[in-house]
């Protein structure tokens, strides 16, 4: 039998580091970084040789809305300034040396986007506390808030020449997808645009372009850009003359880049299919070195020591997670500094995948994470699941997936794929899907579960589907358009009518979907096909709805679909988790939805029958909802318009593994 890990064991696993990028203390033998290993995320602090590990704050409170408490450091090293929602909404809070507890520096009551300290020894916020988001000066220690920027486009990521007499900071156009680069004078007057970048859509209005990184002597500033065809680092005049210019060509995305103390050259992080290697430049040019470039494994967010004789950065592998890491620049000698991994008893019992392509439909090659089961029983063939990431705009690379482990445990192959629309492979693969949601890159999905057929080991009548988010809308398309293909589906917190939440869902989604789709009314026949609950009628694959509610009012979008389902006499199963947003993060009601999925997909893989998730029925319609058949009146098509497109196995062209 496969040794099977609890939930518990899985859930267990935390990193030592948050998602924050880590900083070094002025004395340059100490780094700063927050961890939750503790129990609740807090500052901690940790010499470069890994002694002397320091918690500095008990608290820090919840995490804004970027999930990031963005901490930096002051620079004379007595004060961190970090973003909390402690207090409700996020706000700048402030830790000092002095001993005392850490305290409310802003009442902005709004988002926070962005946050760099002046050489001065102010703060630059990027705040909506208008209703947009500008960039304010925030004096320290006194709190005292000045607003530097008004326009009605969002500003954000803003940061200080090294004189202090300039700001930087990053203005969006309204469809987020040019970028300008600003520069002002410290009051916020004389602006001067440094340069548009134009054509590179930010999902995270900024966060993606990220910061203008100004150099050490204040005569450059790195940012991203996709111009070439890849995300890479570029390098600009902060004057505003010249042409910018690469400064390491690759035909890889390229993300984190540091300058070096003495601005000769800059780190920054490439990404070969979900492998993220560090590496090094001289900013006058050459060749890249590779620093840090390991087979398998990501390093992120690197930042050089005061001396530039050090890097410390973060890794993790598909079977650990991030830990804080330095690296010795001259010897390229790597040295663990924290320790969070999932012990040996755990990690006995974790599978490695293996790194596989195949080819789609049109000949298309595809990247995916195949994990097999460790210990399958004697002559078991294993029943597959096709795991579909979010976005559709993001990638899988070789970090570890608890909830993956737990299915592969109890006996399933799990196939990940880098499906058309995954970011990592280049603007044209990512462009792929736009206005095809469901189509296309469903057929991707489809010849993941061809290529899974191929293998000895696979049972290739029980396939199952399932993801969160975009892999939601995938596991639900996959019940209508390839009826039969999946013998179970379970789309987590999905969306199948895009018509309808363009009217009720946050601004980002409905920027992402004008970006992918076009605008309404005029794409209306665009959002219309790529939405699967017009044809809820043609649905064949048994399917369980799980998502999330609560904590505020959110989406009725897999109630919508269950609905429809009922209304056309389709099997199905639902359940939405109590305390959460649409989506499913708190660790009761993960575990608990792991025990459901896996109670689904035995029942329809398997033929095990579990207890029926608890809960599960009956589904309610709600408040202001919809009613299913006014959907259909005009819709293409659905049941009074004639039969939509059908995708099965055995069209693929697959060709098994590349």
């Amino acid at each position: 039998m496969p040794r099977m890990l609890s939930v518990d064991q899985l859930l267990a696993i935390h990193s030592s580091v948050s998602g924050d990028r880590p900083c070094w203390m002025p004395d340059g033998e100490t780094i700063l970084f927050v961890s939750g290993l503790g129990g609740e995320p807090d500052l901690w602090t940790i010499r470069a040789d890994g002694t002397a590990l320091l918690k500095l704050t008990t608290g820090m409170g919840g995490v804004g809305h970027l999930a990031s408490f963005m901490p930096c450091v002051s620079p004379t090293g007595e004060r961190v300034a970090y973003v909390s929602a402690k207090s409700g909404t996020d706000e700048v809070w402030l830790w000092s040396d002095d001993g005392l507890e850490p305290r409310q520096l802003t009442r902005l009551g709004a988002r926070i986007e962005s946050l760099a300290w002046t050489d001065g020894g102010s703060l630059l916020v990027a705040s909506s506390a208008r209703g947009t988001f500008d960039i304010y000066r925030v004096a320290v220690p006194g709190g005292e808030t000045r607003r530097l920027t008004g326009d009605d486009r969002y500003e954000v990521y803003a940061v200080a020449t090294p004189d202090g007499q300039r700001v930087l900071y990053v203005r969006l156009n309204d469809d987020w997808t040019d970028h300008e680069v600003v520069s002002i004078a410290s009051d916020g007057s004389d602006a001067r645009m440094l340069l548009l970048d134009t054509d590179f859509f930010d999902y995270h209005y900024g966060q993606r372009f990220g910061y203008p990184l100004v150099s050490p002597d204040g005569e450059l500033f790195l940012f991203r850009s996709e111009r070439s065809g890849w995300i890479n680092i570029w390098a600009a005049r902060v004057d505003g003359t010249g042409e910018p210019w690469q400064i390491s060509p690759a035909s890889a995305e390229q993300s984190d880049a540091a300058w070096s103390p003495d601005g000769s050259t800059v780190a920054f992080i490439e990404n070969h299919n979900g492998t993220l290697g560090l590496g090094t430049v001289d900013i006058d040019g050459g060749e890249a070195r590779r620093l840090v470039w390991p087979e398998v494994g990501i390093c992120e967010a690197p930042v050089w020591s005061p001396d530039g004789k050090k890097i410390v950065y973060g890794f993790a592998t598909t079977l650990s997670p991030a830990d804080l890491w330095v690296v010795d620049v001259d010897s390229a000698e790597p040295r663990q500094l924290t320790y969070s991994g999932p012990g040996s008893a755990v990690n006995q019992h974790l599978v490695a995948p293996e790194k596989v392509s195949y080819h789609s439909f049109d000949g298309l090659e595809i990247h995916a994470y195949l994990y097999r089961p460790a210990s399958p029983a004697r002559g078991e063939r294993s029943p597959g699941i096709l795991w579909v990431h979010g976005g559709p705009s993001s990638q899988y690379v070789d970090s570890l997936h608890p909830q993956v482990q737990f299915f592969v445990s109890h006996g399933y192959t799990v196939l990940m794929p880098n499906f058309r629309g995954s970011t990592g492979y280049g603007r044209e693969f990512e462009d792929l899907n736009n206005q095809d949601w469901g189509h296309g890159d469903l057929r991707d999905v489809i010849a993941g579960a061809d290529y899974l057929k191929t293998l000895d080991d696979i049972d290739p009548d029980h396939i199952g589907i399932t993801g969160v988010s975009y892999g939601g809308i995938m596991s639900i398309a996959a019940t209508v358009w390839a009826p039969g293909v999946f013998q179970a589906a379970i789309p987590c917190s999905g969306y199948a009518d895009f018509v309808h939440i363009a009217g009720e869902e946050e601004l980002r989604h409905v920027k992402l979907m004008d970006y992918e789709f076009g605008k309404l009314p005029e794409a209306l026949d665009i959002y219309r096909r790529c939405s699967p609950i017009y044809w809820a009628h043609q649905a064949g694959t048994p399917c369980f709805l799980v998502h999330g509610e609560g904590l505020y009012p959110g989406s009725t979008a897999s109630t919508d679909f269950a609905l429809a389902l009922e209304a056309n006499y389709k099997p199905f199963w639902y359940k939405a988790y109590q305390g959460e947003t649409y989506y499913v993060a708190s660790t009761a009601n993960v575990r608990e939805m792991l025990f459901d999925m896996l109670a689904f997909f035995d029942f329809y893989l398997r033929g095990i029958a579990h207890e029926l998730p608890e809960a599960s029925r009956p589904i309610t319609r709600l408040s202001g909802a919809i009613d299913y058949r006014s959907w259909l009146s005009t819709a293409p098509g659905g049941p009074d318009g004639g039969e939509g497109p059908k995708y099965g196995p055995g069209q693929m062209g697959t060709d098994g593994a590349g």
